[in-house]
């Protein structure tokens, strides 16, 4: 009798403890799907590079050949004032960002290709303003790579705030691999950090070298055209073009050296060789990096309920290939690959607004809203 009573109590146990436990197994193992489209919101653009939301939901858009529009009631507006833009090659009018604090202090930041300098040619430049209808105002100018280039290729240039308010920008190495990215005391091929005013914070890494360029916050880089802040740890991350093959995600250290060009996982546009190794002590290795390359370009971590089965993924433009990648991640490693809107466009930006949606700026379509298949 002992005997049986012992065992019926084990089996109840045991049953017990399977059924408090099948819940969490099932749901964990049955994720919710949901199919989604886009939906043309911003007709008729070329190459709209950047864009922003304003606080009463209209939309700044730069386009690269030097126009910025205001999106508003359905109606585009040209906005006059800027500085002039250096047109060539990939350059132009890039990118645009609010300030953190927009509300109260109107600052709209712009990275855009400036020809202002000794030399002829153009690089990269970073410029604050306020706008005043349909003027931008009040124009400040923060930072401006030297020397000019008539090279058309490699200007960056995203731009973003880290949750202390600094601003953060990205030059490519502008053509010139083999002296810049590697050199401090140069501008390409680096990440900057400023204060939102322009000024040099005391803590960049390379404030006690009188030589370097102070505002470089990271460098050996070749040409970041996607950065965004990450919504949990709050550190900077980017999207950068290798040459053929070594496209690469990067998330962002104080003073670390990220290898371009000594080493890469890529190879010359000809088929050539231009390093043997793809590691190097004291050179960081990207977190991913895509073999045939994508040409990525924009990048968002999506964080709102429209989108529950997207959240802990990276958002990143393809251009090359013409869709937008989403990466799974898992303990900051990618776990999977989706390709989304294939054969849309050149997926040039990529944002989640304050209303909860994203959005893509694709290059001959305009600005598309991703939304549920029922919506």
């Amino acid at each position: 009798m002992k005997q049986f009573t012992l065992l019926l109590a084990i089996a109840l146990i045991s049953f017990y403890s399977c059924a408090q436990q099948e819940p969490s197994k099932v749901s964990a193992e049955t994720p919710v799907k949901i199919n989604y489209v886009t939906e043309v919101v911003v007709p008729e653009l070329d190459i709209p590079w950047g864009m922003e939301f304003l606080p009463d939901g209209s939309m700044l858009i730069t386009e690269k050949a030097g126009t910025l529009i205001h999106f508003k009631d359905d109606k585009k507006t040209i906005i006059n004032g800027l500085p002039e833009v250096y047109v060539r090659g990939q350059g132009g009018l890039m990118d645009i960002k609010l300030h953190p604090d927009y509300k109260n202090n109107g600052w709209i930041y712009f990275s855009y290709a400036s020809a202002e300098g000794e030399d002829e040619g153009g690089n990269t430049a970073i410029m604050r303003a306020k706008l005043n209808g349909n003027t931008v105002t009040n124009v400040e100018h923060l930072y401006k790579g030297v020397p000019n280039t008539k090279k058309g290729q490699h200007w960056g240039s995203r731009l973003e705030f880290d949750n202390e308010g600094h601003l953060y920008f990205s030059i490519g190495d502008r053509g010139n691999r083999d002296v810049n990215p590697q050199d401090i005391t140069k501008d390409g091929g680096k990440i900057y950090r400023l204060h939102a005013d322009g000024s040099i914070p005391e803590d960049n890494p390379f404030t006690d070298n009188k030589n370097a360029k102070q505002a470089i916050f990271s460098y050996g880089h070749r040409n970041p055209q996607g950065m965004a802040l990450h919504p949990k740890t709050g550190k900077i991350w980017v999207n950068e073009h290798g040459p053929k093959g070594g496209d690469e995600i990067n998330i962002v250290e104080k003073g670390k050296n990220y290898g371009w060009p000594v080493i890469s996982y890529g190879i010359n546009y000809s088929g050539t060789k231009f390093t043997e190794i793809t590691e190097k002590e004291g050179m960081q290795q990207p977190l991913f990096y895509w073999v045939p390359s994508i040409a990525p370009s924009g990048m968002a971590f999506p964080t709102s309920s429209n989108y529950p089965d997207w959240e802990g993924s990276v958002l990143v433009g393809s251009l090359k290939f013409e869709y937008l990648e989403r990466l799974v991640l898992k303990n900051n490693k990618v776990v999977k690959r989706e390709k989304l809107f294939e054969g849309l466009g050149r997926f040039r930006d990529i944002k989640q607004a304050p209303d909860g949606y994203l959005y893509a700026a694709v290059e001959g379509l305009g600005i598309v809203k991703i939304v549920p298949d029922s919506f």
